[in-house]
Protein backbone atom coordinates (compact mmCIF):
# COMPACT_ATOMS: atom_id res chain seq x y z
CA UNK A 1 0.00 0.00 0.00
CA UNK A 2 1.21 3.62 -0.62
CA UNK A 3 -0.09 6.84 0.43
CA UNK A 4 0.31 10.36 -1.20
CA UNK A 5 -0.12 12.73 1.65
CA UNK A 6 -0.54 16.36 -0.08
CA UNK A 7 -1.79 19.52 1.03
CA UNK A 8 1.65 20.14 1.85
CA UNK A 9 2.16 24.28 2.46
CA UNK A 10 5.85 23.53 3.06
CA UNK A 11 7.76 20.80 3.33
CA UNK A 12 11.00 20.72 5.14
CA UNK A 13 13.25 17.53 3.59
CA UNK A 14 16.91 18.12 5.55
CA UNK A 15 18.24 17.47 2.23
CA UNK A 16 20.10 20.38 0.56
CA UNK A 17 19.55 19.17 -2.93
CA UNK A 18 15.89 19.30 -2.55
CA UNK A 19 13.73 22.47 -2.75
CA UNK A 20 15.26 25.84 -2.13
CA UNK A 21 18.49 24.36 -1.37
CA UNK A 22 19.14 25.07 2.10
CA UNK A 23 20.19 22.94 4.82
CA UNK A 24 16.84 22.63 5.36
CA UNK A 25 15.61 21.67 1.31
CA UNK A 26 12.30 23.67 1.53
CA UNK A 27 9.70 22.48 -0.77
CA UNK A 28 6.62 24.67 -1.29
CA UNK A 29 3.08 23.40 -2.35
CA UNK A 30 4.71 20.17 -1.45
CA UNK A 31 3.42 16.03 -1.55
CA UNK A 32 4.87 12.97 0.03
CA UNK A 33 4.50 9.41 -1.18
CA UNK A 34 4.64 6.73 1.29
CA UNK A 35 5.14 3.17 0.82
CA UNK A 36 6.01 -0.01 3.39
CA UNK A 37 6.96 2.76 5.94
CA UNK A 38 8.93 4.56 3.74
CA UNK A 39 9.66 7.39 1.56
CA UNK A 40 8.60 6.98 -1.94
CA UNK A 41 8.99 9.98 -3.39
CA UNK A 42 9.08 13.68 -2.50
CA UNK A 43 8.14 17.07 -4.61
CA UNK A 44 5.90 19.36 -5.86
CA UNK A 45 1.98 18.90 -5.79
CA UNK A 46 1.42 19.34 -8.94
CA UNK A 47 4.11 16.43 -10.07
CA UNK A 48 3.18 13.90 -7.41
CA UNK A 49 2.45 10.20 -8.85
CA UNK A 50 -0.39 8.29 -7.60
CA UNK A 51 -1.28 6.16 -4.73
CA UNK A 52 -3.59 3.58 -3.29
CA UNK A 53 -4.95 6.42 -0.40
CA UNK A 54 -4.32 10.09 -0.08
CA UNK A 55 -4.09 12.17 3.16
CA UNK A 56 -4.78 16.18 2.77
CA UNK A 57 -2.81 17.66 5.56
CA UNK A 58 -4.89 21.11 4.51
CA UNK A 59 -2.70 23.96 3.83
CA UNK A 60 -0.10 22.95 7.06
CA UNK A 61 3.80 22.33 7.15
CA UNK A 62 5.32 19.17 7.64
CA UNK A 63 8.42 18.75 9.22
CA UNK A 64 10.97 15.19 9.97
CA UNK A 65 10.04 13.94 12.79
CA UNK A 66 11.62 15.01 16.26
CA UNK A 67 14.29 12.92 16.96
CA UNK A 68 15.31 13.22 21.09
CA UNK A 69 18.10 11.84 21.50
CA UNK A 70 18.35 12.13 25.58
CA UNK A 71 15.96 11.43 27.65
CA UNK A 72 15.24 9.53 30.95
CA UNK A 73 12.23 7.90 31.26
CA UNK A 74 11.69 4.86 33.12
CA UNK A 75 11.39 5.92 36.50
CA UNK A 76 8.89 6.42 39.41
CA UNK A 77 8.23 9.05 42.09
CA UNK A 78 7.60 13.31 41.90
CA UNK A 79 10.10 15.63 42.62
CA UNK A 80 7.78 18.66 41.74
CA UNK A 81 8.85 19.69 45.39
CA UNK A 82 12.88 19.54 44.46
CA UNK A 83 11.96 21.82 41.48
CA UNK A 84 9.74 24.54 43.86
CA UNK A 85 13.11 24.81 46.29
CA UNK A 86 15.25 25.40 43.05
CA UNK A 87 12.77 28.07 42.29
CA UNK A 88 13.42 29.62 45.25
CA UNK A 89 17.45 29.32 45.31
CA UNK A 90 18.53 26.52 45.76
CA UNK A 91 21.37 25.18 43.55
CA UNK A 92 20.85 21.78 41.78
CA UNK A 93 23.46 19.77 41.93
CA UNK A 94 21.86 15.62 41.07
CA UNK A 95 21.84 14.85 44.67
CA UNK A 96 18.19 14.56 44.06
CA UNK A 97 18.65 11.19 41.74
CA UNK A 98 18.59 8.98 44.55
CA UNK A 99 14.96 9.96 45.54
CA UNK A 100 13.86 8.46 42.08
CA UNK A 101 16.18 5.69 42.59
CA UNK A 102 14.75 4.77 45.76
CA UNK A 103 11.29 5.48 44.22
CA UNK A 104 12.06 2.79 40.88
CA UNK A 105 13.58 0.45 42.98
CA UNK A 106 10.35 0.11 44.83
CA UNK A 107 7.95 0.57 41.80
CA UNK A 108 6.41 -2.68 39.47
CA UNK A 109 7.41 -3.40 36.41
CA UNK A 110 3.67 -2.88 35.23
CA UNK A 111 4.11 0.74 37.05
CA UNK A 112 6.94 1.42 35.51
CA UNK A 113 6.08 0.15 31.68
CA UNK A 114 2.71 1.52 31.88
CA UNK A 115 4.32 5.31 33.05
CA UNK A 116 7.19 4.84 30.27
CA UNK A 117 4.31 4.20 27.72
CA UNK A 118 2.71 7.48 28.80
CA UNK A 119 5.83 9.63 28.45
CA UNK A 120 6.18 8.10 24.68
CA UNK A 121 2.89 8.60 23.94
CA UNK A 122 2.98 12.13 24.87
CA UNK A 123 5.93 12.86 23.24
CA UNK A 124 4.39 11.57 19.99
CA UNK A 125 1.51 13.73 20.49
CA UNK A 126 4.01 16.73 20.20
CA UNK A 127 5.94 15.42 17.15
CA UNK A 128 8.73 13.21 18.47
CA UNK A 129 9.22 9.95 16.49
CA UNK A 130 12.63 8.39 18.01
CA UNK A 131 13.43 8.93 21.51
CA UNK A 132 16.44 7.44 23.40
CA UNK A 133 15.70 6.17 26.29
CA UNK A 134 18.48 5.53 29.28
CA UNK A 135 18.70 3.17 32.57
CA UNK A 136 20.00 4.88 35.60
CA UNK A 137 17.55 5.43 38.09
CA UNK A 138 18.06 1.43 39.09
CA UNK A 139 21.53 1.25 40.31
CA UNK A 140 21.83 -2.39 41.04
CA UNK A 141 22.13 -5.16 39.02
CA UNK A 142 18.66 -6.28 39.11
CA UNK A 143 16.58 -2.45 38.28
CA UNK A 144 19.39 -1.17 35.93
CA UNK A 145 18.44 -4.44 33.51
CA UNK A 146 15.10 -4.42 34.60
CA UNK A 147 14.53 -0.56 33.56
CA UNK A 148 16.73 -1.33 29.66
CA UNK A 149 14.78 -3.94 29.58
CA UNK A 150 11.66 -2.72 29.75
CA UNK A 151 12.74 0.66 27.48
CA UNK A 152 13.56 -2.27 24.75
CA UNK A 153 9.92 -2.19 24.37
CA UNK A 154 9.13 1.41 23.32
CA UNK A 155 12.59 1.79 21.42
CA UNK A 156 15.66 0.53 19.52
CA UNK A 157 17.89 3.39 21.33
CA UNK A 158 18.62 2.01 24.36
CA UNK A 159 21.20 3.67 26.42
CA UNK A 160 23.22 1.84 29.79
CA UNK A 161 23.63 4.46 32.43
CA UNK A 162 24.52 2.77 35.36
CA UNK A 163 27.33 5.26 35.84
CA UNK A 164 24.80 8.36 36.84
CA UNK A 165 25.77 8.58 40.50
CA UNK A 166 26.92 6.06 43.49
CA UNK A 167 24.18 5.23 45.15
CA UNK A 168 23.90 5.50 49.11
CA UNK A 169 24.74 2.44 49.81
CA UNK A 170 27.75 2.76 48.15
CA UNK A 171 28.78 6.62 49.47
CA UNK A 172 31.76 5.22 50.66
CA UNK A 173 32.95 2.62 48.41
CA UNK A 174 32.88 4.06 44.98
CA UNK A 175 35.65 1.88 43.88
CA UNK A 176 33.40 -0.88 44.85
CA UNK A 177 30.38 0.96 42.99
CA UNK A 178 32.67 1.20 39.89
CA UNK A 179 34.16 -2.05 39.72
CA UNK A 180 29.92 -3.27 39.83
CA UNK A 181 29.18 -1.05 36.91
CA UNK A 182 31.84 -2.05 34.95
CA UNK A 183 31.34 -5.94 35.45
CA UNK A 184 28.29 -7.34 36.84
CA UNK A 185 25.99 -4.76 36.03
CA UNK A 186 27.38 -3.65 32.31
CA UNK A 187 27.70 -8.41 31.67
CA UNK A 188 23.89 -7.99 32.74
CA UNK A 189 22.93 -4.65 31.19
CA UNK A 190 24.78 -4.96 27.72
CA UNK A 191 22.55 -7.13 26.14
CA UNK A 192 19.41 -4.92 26.72
CA UNK A 193 21.44 -1.79 25.67
CA UNK A 194 23.10 -0.23 21.89
CA UNK A 195 24.53 2.25 24.56
CA UNK A 196 26.61 3.35 27.61
CA UNK A 197 26.72 6.67 29.48
CA UNK A 198 28.60 8.02 32.01
CA UNK A 199 27.71 11.23 34.16
CA UNK A 200 31.42 12.77 33.95
CA UNK A 201 31.92 15.92 36.08
CA UNK A 202 34.99 16.68 37.82
CA UNK A 203 35.34 16.45 41.81
CA UNK A 204 31.57 15.57 42.34
CA UNK A 205 30.07 13.63 45.05
CA UNK A 206 27.34 12.27 42.85
CA UNK A 207 29.03 11.85 39.20
CA UNK A 208 31.69 9.92 38.46
CA UNK A 209 35.46 12.32 37.62
CA UNK A 210 37.86 11.91 34.16
CA UNK A 211 39.64 8.62 35.19
CA UNK A 212 36.43 6.74 36.50
CA UNK A 213 34.65 7.99 33.09
CA UNK A 214 37.04 6.41 31.18
CA UNK A 215 37.19 3.13 32.95
CA UNK A 216 33.18 2.84 32.32
CA UNK A 217 33.50 4.40 28.97
CA UNK A 218 36.27 1.76 27.79
CA UNK A 219 34.67 -1.37 29.54
CA UNK A 220 31.69 -0.67 27.39
CA UNK A 221 32.92 -0.25 24.52
CA UNK A 222 34.60 -3.67 24.92
CA UNK A 223 31.09 -5.28 25.54
CA UNK A 224 30.15 -3.88 22.13
CA UNK A 225 28.30 -0.84 23.57
CA UNK A 226 28.78 2.24 21.32
CA UNK A 227 29.50 5.74 23.63
CA UNK A 228 27.32 8.78 25.03
CA UNK A 229 28.95 11.14 27.23
CA UNK A 230 27.08 13.22 30.18
CA UNK A 231 29.59 16.34 30.21
CA UNK A 232 30.32 19.49 31.37
CA UNK A 233 26.74 20.16 32.71
CA UNK A 234 27.57 21.67 36.24
CA UNK A 235 31.25 22.85 35.52
CA UNK A 236 33.97 22.97 32.92
CA UNK A 237 35.61 19.41 32.98
CA UNK A 238 36.55 16.58 31.57
CA UNK A 239 33.85 15.31 29.34
CA UNK A 240 33.52 16.46 26.27
CA UNK A 241 37.35 16.29 25.51
CA UNK A 242 36.76 12.50 26.33
CA UNK A 243 33.62 11.93 24.84
CA UNK A 244 36.09 13.05 21.79
CA UNK A 245 39.02 11.11 22.21
CA UNK A 246 37.20 8.08 22.41
CA UNK A 247 34.47 8.49 19.67
CA UNK A 248 31.33 8.98 21.49
CA UNK A 249 28.16 9.89 19.42
CA UNK A 250 27.49 12.38 21.47
CA UNK A 251 28.45 13.93 24.41
CA UNK A 252 25.37 16.04 26.29
CA UNK A 253 24.90 19.24 28.16
CA UNK A 254 27.99 21.00 27.32
CA UNK A 255 26.81 24.27 29.14
CA UNK A 256 30.60 25.18 30.75
CA UNK A 257 32.76 25.21 27.54
CA UNK A 258 36.55 26.11 27.76
CA UNK A 259 38.52 26.59 24.63
CA UNK A 260 39.97 23.36 24.23
CA UNK A 261 36.37 21.61 24.79
CA UNK A 262 35.00 24.28 22.32
CA UNK A 263 38.52 22.84 19.85
CA UNK A 264 37.72 19.38 20.45
CA UNK A 265 33.98 19.75 19.54
CA UNK A 266 35.24 21.68 16.38
CA UNK A 267 36.97 18.32 15.35
CA UNK A 268 34.25 16.28 16.18
CA UNK A 269 31.86 17.97 14.11
CA UNK A 270 34.97 18.20 11.14
CA UNK A 271 35.05 14.05 11.70
CA UNK A 272 31.37 13.96 11.04
CA UNK A 273 30.83 15.74 8.26
CA UNK A 274 34.03 13.36 6.80
CA UNK A 275 32.51 9.80 7.60
CA UNK A 276 29.64 10.46 10.29
CA UNK A 277 31.60 8.76 13.25
CA UNK A 278 32.30 11.79 15.19
CA UNK A 279 30.73 13.66 18.21
CA UNK A 280 27.70 15.31 18.36
CA UNK A 281 27.29 18.38 20.83
CA UNK A 282 23.66 17.61 22.31
CA UNK A 283 22.15 20.88 24.09
CA UNK A 284 19.50 20.23 26.43
CA UNK A 285 18.49 23.76 26.76
CA UNK A 286 15.35 22.57 29.05
CA UNK A 287 17.76 21.82 31.87
CA UNK A 288 18.68 25.03 32.15
CA UNK A 289 15.62 26.59 32.17
CA UNK A 290 14.34 24.22 34.92
CA UNK A 291 17.64 24.74 37.20
CA UNK A 292 18.19 28.69 36.17
CA UNK A 293 21.24 27.73 34.94
CA UNK A 294 23.36 29.50 32.10
CA UNK A 295 22.49 27.82 28.41
CA UNK A 296 24.99 26.68 26.21
CA UNK A 297 26.77 29.06 24.00
CA UNK A 298 25.35 27.76 20.83
CA UNK A 299 26.73 30.36 18.87
CA UNK A 300 29.69 29.87 19.64
CA UNK A 301 29.97 26.24 19.13
CA UNK A 302 27.89 26.98 15.58
CA UNK A 303 31.22 29.38 14.69
CA UNK A 304 33.68 26.32 15.74
CA UNK A 305 32.21 23.97 13.31
CA UNK A 306 30.33 21.88 16.12
CA UNK A 307 27.82 19.83 14.92
CA UNK A 308 24.50 20.31 17.24
CA UNK A 309 21.79 18.39 18.25
CA UNK A 310 18.69 19.23 20.78
CA UNK A 311 17.03 16.75 23.28
CA UNK A 312 14.22 17.38 26.14
CA UNK A 313 16.12 15.34 28.71
CA UNK A 314 13.18 14.55 29.81
CA UNK A 315 13.99 13.58 33.34
CA UNK A 316 11.80 13.75 36.70
CA UNK A 317 13.97 16.23 38.63
CA UNK A 318 16.30 18.59 36.39
CA UNK A 319 13.65 18.84 33.54
CA UNK A 320 10.50 17.25 33.52
CA UNK A 321 9.28 18.54 29.91
CA UNK A 322 8.66 15.94 27.09
CA UNK A 323 8.43 18.44 24.82
CA UNK A 324 10.55 19.02 21.58
CA UNK A 325 9.08 22.31 20.27
CA UNK A 326 10.05 23.76 23.34
CA UNK A 327 13.56 23.20 23.36
CA UNK A 328 13.52 24.79 19.45
CA UNK A 329 11.89 27.66 21.05
CA UNK A 330 14.20 27.76 23.82
CA UNK A 331 17.15 27.61 21.54
CA UNK A 332 16.42 30.25 19.25
CA UNK A 333 15.04 32.37 22.10
CA UNK A 334 17.85 31.94 24.90
CA UNK A 335 21.20 30.23 22.69
CA UNK A 336 20.29 32.69 19.71
CA UNK A 337 19.54 29.74 17.44
CA UNK A 338 17.92 30.72 14.30
CA UNK A 339 14.63 28.83 14.16
CA UNK A 340 16.06 27.08 11.17
CA UNK A 341 19.65 25.83 12.88
CA UNK A 342 17.18 25.02 15.94
CA UNK A 343 14.83 22.70 14.30
CA UNK A 344 17.85 20.71 12.04
CA UNK A 345 19.46 20.33 15.33
CA UNK A 346 15.99 18.37 16.31
CA UNK A 347 15.96 16.27 13.73
CA UNK A 348 18.61 15.54 11.64
CA UNK A 349 20.97 17.02 14.11
CA UNK A 350 19.63 14.35 16.89
CA UNK A 351 19.57 11.66 14.51
CA UNK A 352 23.41 12.26 13.81
CA UNK A 353 23.73 11.66 17.59
CA UNK A 354 22.22 8.08 17.36
CA UNK A 355 24.24 7.45 13.81
CA UNK A 356 21.39 6.54 12.00
CA UNK A 357 20.72 7.98 8.25
CA UNK A 358 17.08 6.61 8.07
CA UNK A 359 15.58 8.97 10.07
CA UNK A 360 15.80 13.05 10.78
CA UNK A 361 14.91 13.55 7.06
CA UNK A 362 12.44 13.06 4.71
CA UNK A 363 14.38 11.34 1.30
CA UNK A 364 13.58 8.35 -0.48
CA UNK A 365 14.42 5.53 1.27
CA UNK A 366 13.85 7.56 5.04
CA UNK A 367 11.63 6.19 7.30
CA UNK A 368 8.41 7.71 6.79
CA UNK A 369 8.23 9.70 10.00
CA UNK A 370 5.89 12.50 9.61
CA UNK A 371 5.25 15.39 12.03
CA UNK A 372 2.20 17.72 11.19
CA UNK A 373 3.05 21.18 12.35
CA UNK A 374 -0.41 22.84 12.23
CA UNK A 375 0.82 26.27 10.66
CA UNK A 376 2.11 27.10 7.42
CA UNK A 377 5.31 27.17 7.90
CA UNK A 378 7.85 25.39 10.47
CA UNK A 379 9.12 28.90 11.89
CA UNK A 380 5.72 28.98 14.27
CA UNK A 381 7.31 26.40 16.15
CA UNK A 382 9.60 29.09 17.69
CA UNK A 383 7.31 31.83 16.93
CA UNK A 384 4.19 30.30 19.40
CA UNK A 385 6.13 29.06 22.12
CA UNK A 386 3.43 27.02 23.92
CA UNK A 387 0.97 26.38 21.43
CA UNK A 388 0.58 22.28 20.98
CA UNK A 389 1.26 23.00 16.72
CA UNK A 390 3.31 19.88 15.83
CA UNK A 391 2.26 16.07 16.30
CA UNK A 392 3.41 12.77 14.50
CA UNK A 393 1.09 12.14 11.78
CA UNK A 394 -0.62 8.62 11.68
CA UNK A 395 -0.75 7.02 8.08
Amino acid sequence: MSSLVTGIAELVTNDPTTGDGSALGLITDAAVVVADGRIAWVGSAADAPAADDRTDVGGRSIVPGFVDSHAHLVFAGDRSAEFAARMAGQPYTGGGIATTVAATRSASDHELLTHLRVLVAEMRAQGTTTVEVKSGYGLDVEHEARSLRLAGQVTEETTFLGAHVVPAEFANRRDEYLKLVTGEMLTACAPYARWADVFCEPASAHSFDGDESRAVLTAAAAAGLELRVHGNQLSAGPGVRLAVELGAASVDHCTYLSEPDIDALAAGGKALRLDGRGTVATLLPGVEFSTRSPYPDARRLLAAGAVLALATDCNPGSCFTSSMPLMIALAVREMRMTPAEALWAATAGGAMALRRSDIGRLTIGARADLTVIDAPSYLHLAYRPGVPLARALDL
